[in-house]
């Protein structure tokens, strides 16, 4: 991308609103590319977005088959939306209404409000330090274990396809942790309905018609695989509700859990909801960001050499404890540039209930905004080289230097993503552990990986690498 006049430059938004006669308008994009966006987004929706980026600035309002869309891409436009005005900001967007089928008001796409608010309170508990802490002894034995089946199942040299192993990595680990208890093959099962549900999803996202109501065969697979879902979430519940045996997992804490304010739970409905909401984002966040840190490790010697010398170091081939992830600071390095790159939440939207001024932009009431974290992770202002894969930018002087929301991985503000510290936990400790024990190399004919942009920001074809045993 490159500098444009009407690019922000990180000052801070002025919290006192302008005259209304000063505020400018959201600039337009040209006819020819709102009607080539209709076929940009279907086959190139990164491209196109970066290209309207590149021409319009960080504040540009798109058309995509009528429906309209303020784009935005700057860290203080971010911040205003998620943080500074957040209460005027809710989740009544069409991207949202997209996944409502297989959400269904659960946390991640919940509106907002006071519902969103006390389900939050009810949650947040459960994703503490302390609890995350309970759960890294299921993620350094998940990963031990697929470790052990490598061993047995292949030969120094042979090339693997690791997105579909770490996909299964990522699965068990998230059912573990919320049921404490392997579920074998039904979990390959939902694995695999996730990933055609994905498919489904993000390929509306990219061309909303006909709405998912009505009846193509796709929606109906979509329809079949959510009835399946459900009837697997509402089986486990039902057996915890039946059992006298006492459990220290994510269910058992959700189950227990109340409002602070009320003093009430979940209902049944909600508690299946937030389940099945819980069990998306573990495992399609984490599944695609592990594949995305061993491609980008084994693309690059000098990072993974570094890499294997802390690890040996900090652990001294022992398997890592929550307490070793803040001593792994490299490795932490790496995945934050890894999601800087490849965000796996990678774009999000909210609207404007009232009217509302961003950047010295007019936001009408009821817009659209769309925040998309592909491209603000690449912004030339705040990131130098912006596609090279460098985990020096997240040393504590460069993150220091640059505007608090030039990197949300997470999101920010009151709906930042829940599961954060779970997440960031489980990526260094899956990576410490796979670099203690093998080498990645990528093949020359695999190096060149593309992403496919669902709702989750996807390796085409997966991610296949050599591995040699250390």
């Amino acid at each position: 991308m490159t500098s444009n006049p009407s690019k922000g430059t990180g000052t801070l938004i002025q919290e006192r609103r302008a005259s209304p006669t000063t505020l400018r308008r959201v600039p337009d994009t040209s006819l020819r590319d709102q009607l080539g966006g209709v076929f940009a987004m279907r086959n190139d929706q990164v491209g196109f977005l970066s290209r309207m980026i590149d021409t319009y600035g960080d504040i540009v309002r798109i058309r995509v088959l009528g429906i309209k869309m303020i784009m935005l891409n700057n860290p203080d436009y971010f911040e205003r939306v998620l943080v500074r005005n957040h209460e005027n900001y809710d989740k009544n967007t069409f991207l949202f209404r997209a996944v409502e089928p297989i959400l269904r008001g659960g946390l991640i796409g919940n509106v907002g409000g006071e519902p969103w608010r006390r389900q939050r309170r009810i949650m947040q508990p459960s994703f503490h330090r302390p609890q995350v802490a309970g759960f890294a002894q299921n993620m350094s034995d998940e990963t031990s274990r697929m470790l052990r089946r490598w061993d047995r199942e292949y030969k120094s040299g042979d090339v693997v396809n690791v997105s579909t192993e770490l996909g299964q990595l990522a699965m068990r680990i998230v059912f573990r942790s919320l049921f404490g208890a392997d579920v074998g093959s039904r979990g390959d099962a939902i694995e695999e309905m996730f990933l055609e549900a994905n498919q489904i999803v993000g390929a509306f996202f990219r061309f909303p018609f006909p709405p998912l109501s009505f009846p193509t065969k796709g929606h109906r697979r979509l329809n079949e695989i959510i009835r399946t879902m459900d009837g697997f979430i509402s089986d486990v519940i039902r057996k915890r509700l039946d059992s006298d045996e006492e459990h220290h997992d994510l269910l058992t804490a959700l189950m227990n859990a109340v409002d602070d304010e009320t003093g009430t739970g979940m209902t049944p409905l909600q508690l299946h909801r937030e389940v099945l909401n819980i069990i998306i984002g573990g495992y399609e966040t984490t599944s695609n960001s592990v594949a995305w840190l061993v491609y980008l490790v084994g693309q690059h010697p000098e990072v993974q050499e570094r890499l294997h010398a802390e690890v040996d170091s900090v652990l001294g081939g022992r398997a890592p404890t929550f307490d070793d992830v803040p001593r792994l600071t490299y490795t932490r390095m790496i995945v934050d540039e890894t999601l800087r790159l490849y965000t796996p939440a990678w774009q999000t939207m909210r609207r404007a209930n009232e009217e509302d001024e961003i950047g010295g932009y007019r936001i009408p009431a009821k817009s659209d905004i769309y925040l998309n974290m592909f491209t603000l992770h690449r912004h030339p202002d705040f990131w130098p080289s912006p596609d090279t894969f460098d985990p020096e930018r997240f040393t504590p002087g460069q993150i220091a230097r640059r505007p608090r929301h030039a990197y949300i991985p997470f999101a920010s503000g009151p709906r930042n993503c829940i599961g954060k510290h779970f997440a960031l936990t489980e990526l260094t400790i899956i990576l410490a552990m796979i670099a203690q024990a093998y080498r990645v190399e990528i093949p020359e004919d695999r190096r060149s990986v593309e992403i496919e942009p669902l709702i989750t920001m996807h390796p085409k074809g997966g991610i296949h690498t050599r591995m040699e045993r250390r």
